[in-house]
């Protein structure tokens, strides 16, 4: 690491923590873009980006699908410096992604979980949806 005397940044570290968040950032679009782009998916190429659901739920008018992600996301970027300070930056939480169908398509996808995150609640189902959007 590269601290400057006076306890400001180095450019260097300063467009290190610029470019992670920035990279970080792109986590939040995804469950946004997915919300946006999955409505009217058939199940099969929802599974097929998404992966087989954890769970599912057979309803009257259609059926529920949901994929867990349980393990706690780490942040893009993790600072350690001498004196024991620590700063992390980037998401944290998990995410459970909901998908609701009716007749084979996607009509509604939401997201749930303990989630906290520095980006937002959503930033953590990220992983669960990546494939699914349109690049």
């Amino acid at each position: 690491m590269n601290i400057s005397i006076t306890g400001r940044p180095s450019g260097r570290l300063f467009l290190f923590l610029v470019t992670g968040i920035l990279v970080s950032a792109c986590s939040l679009a995804v469950p946004e873009r997915a919300r946006h782009d999955l409505p009217g998916m058939s199940r099969a190429d929802l599974v097929a980006c998404a992966g087989v659901p954890d769970a599912r739920e057979t309803l009257p008018d259609g059926e529920v699908l949901e994929w867990k992600q349980d393990n706690d996301t780490q942040g893009a970027i993790d600072l350690k410096t001498p004196l024991s300070f620590e700063l992390d930056i980037g998401s944290h939480g998990t995410c459970h992604a909901v998908a609701r169908l009716r007749d084979g398509k996607v009509v509604s996808l939401v997201f749930t979980g303990p989630s906290a995150t520095l980006l937002g609640p959503d930033a953590a189902c990220g992983p669960l949806v990546r494939s699914c959007v349109k690049k």
